[in-house]
């Protein structure tokens, strides 16, 4: 897994994400993840997940996306992202957090 950076959604300043790059997940464990992401509530809203399976070429892909007054909730949800991927063998190297 590769986190990549980390930047403001265009349109909105007050909006940011958290993205990770998933390398080598496969689509029957990309489900899983996101299973497992519905049900636990530390990515309830406000927080939002965006996700893009991998395609043929391309990596799958998860952002956490907040608004800058939910950043500490942000945080927590990115920390139960790690524990949730290296649950499924996805190893977290690096995570760059706007602002920090």
């Amino acid at each position: 897994m590769t986190p990549s950076d980390s930047s403001s959604p265009p349109g909105d300043p007050d909006v940011q994400g958290i993205a990770f790059t998933l390398e080598g997940v496969d689509d029957p464990t990309f489900t899983q993840i996101l299973r497992d992401l519905r049900t636990d509530p530390a990515f309830a809203r406000p927080l939002q997940v965006q996700a893009q399976p991998p395609q043929p070429g391309y990596s799958a892909r998860l952002t956490l996306v907040f608004r800058l007054a939910d950043r500490e909730l942000a945080v927590g949800a990115m920390q139960r992202l790690k524990t949730v991927l290296l649950r499924y063998g996805v190893q977290v190297d690096t995570v760059r957090i706007p602002g920090s």
